[in-house]
């Protein structure tokens, strides 16, 4: 299958700074964070490659030092620190935004940025997908999830490959408990989608291989699943996730994986926070988010590994075969628009409690009066 070496892919996300309104990020970020990456770059990492979606700074690094390290995430904070002190200077919208603390505290979960990490034993041949949204929610990626791993008429890999028949399992978290359960496919798939289909509170985590041919410990999918308004304790922007997918020889294939995106689904997030909209897969250069600073939006990221190096990236969704998605996610941000502030297109009253919103539906409620 492959040889016994273990690398590690880090992404490690956040929005420290945006150039004109929400849209995007100045090019200066991307400068400085590879400026930064180079002084380690075989000392300490193999590769990385740096990129952003809207105004999300991307960091895709590769390592042998496990998930969490305190090192790289150390790293990730020079770069974010630098680039925040670059945001105030520039006068930039939100300077500083995902970093909420200006010390280090060892690692960067629960500081504010994104984090997707998955440690592995390399295969004969690597082949990853890395994802990255922006102006959406931590469950955002729950849906292509199931169609890549779940679904056979997204992946007929589910059925011809003899690899792929015994399933997979499914690390899904309680955004709002702080608690975690595993479900199986296919025998699960029912309380699996029971719980998915709330995307505002059930994310999944990781996917693992059910095939003894793989580890079963080591996941084959990660998505980062950090909420950043429990971590502010107020609205700080949405989530904006990240995720990394694993490809070929077991797994979905890359086809298989970005068929999960043909279809724009809805998704939770877009102006303020507030709003429902289409997921719309774009290319590197169309990254940013402009329409009532949106729609919301996907870049997919492809990369061969090797244990010291990342060839690429092939950027995925730069292809006229996403033109019918895209043009079909406009025609429904079209549509929802016109609904203004009635939902479907706002969030549930609920979720309205954690935008900026919360302050004055405060004030309302305390001028409700019983009913006689």
């Amino acid at each position: 299958m492959a040889s016994s070496e273990k690398i590690t892919i880090s992404v490690l996300k956040a929005d420290i700074g945006s150039l004109v309104g929400n849209s995007t990020i100045p090019e200066i970020f991307e400068e400085t964070a590879s400026d930064i990456l180079d002084k380690y770059k075989g000392e300490k990492i193999f590769d990385y490659f740096v990129s952003h979606v809207g105004d999300d700074l991307n960091l895709i690094i590769l390592h042998n030092k496990g998930e969490n390290n305190r090192e790289i995430h150390q790293i990730a904070f020079e770069i974010f620190k630098k680039n925040s002190e670059i945001a105030k200077e520039m006068n930039l919208y939100g300077a500083g935004g995902d970093l909420l603390k200006n010390e280090f505290t060892g690692s960067l979960i629960g500081m504010g940025p994104g984090v997707a990490e998955m440690e592995f034993t390399l295969r004969s041949s690597e082949s990853i997908i890395v994802f990255a949204a922006d102006k959406t929610e931590s469950g955002a990626f729950n849906y292509p999830l199931f169609q890549m791993f779940v679904n056979p008429f997204n992946t007929p890999g589910l059925v011809i490959d003899p690899d792929m028949r015994p399933g997979f399992r499914f690390e899904v978290w309680d955004l709002y408990n702080h608690k975690r359960i595993y479900l199986n496919s296919p025998e699960e798939v029912y309380d699996l989608l029971l719980l998915i289909g709330t995307s505002e509170r059930f994310a999944i985590k990781r996917v693992y291989p059910r095939s003894d041919k793989y580890p079963n410990d080591e996941p084959v999918a990660v998505s980062s699943t950090e909420r950043l308004y429990e971590e502010a304790g107020r609205y700080a922007g949405k989530d904006d996730p990240v995720m990394i997918v694993r490809a070929q020889k077991g797994f979905p294939a890359v086809g298989e994986i970005l068929e999960a995106f043909s279809f724009p689904y809805m998704v939770n997030g877009w102006m303020r926070g507030s709003y429902w909209g289409p997921l719309l897969p774009v290319s590197l250069k169309n990254a940013r988010a402009t329409r009532f600073d949106g729609p919301p939006r996907v870049i997919a990221l492809g990369f061969q590994v090797k244990k010291d190096k990342l060839y690429g990236p092939e950027d995925l969704f730069d292809d006229p075969a996403f033109d019918y998605t895209r043009n079909k996610a406009l025609e429904i941000a079209d549509y929802i628009r016109r609904h203004g502030p009635f939902e479907p297109h706002r969030v549930s009253y609920e979720d309205l409690l954690t935008t900026t919103v919360k302050p004055i539906l405060d004030k309302l409620i305390q001028r409700f009066e019983d009913i006689k």
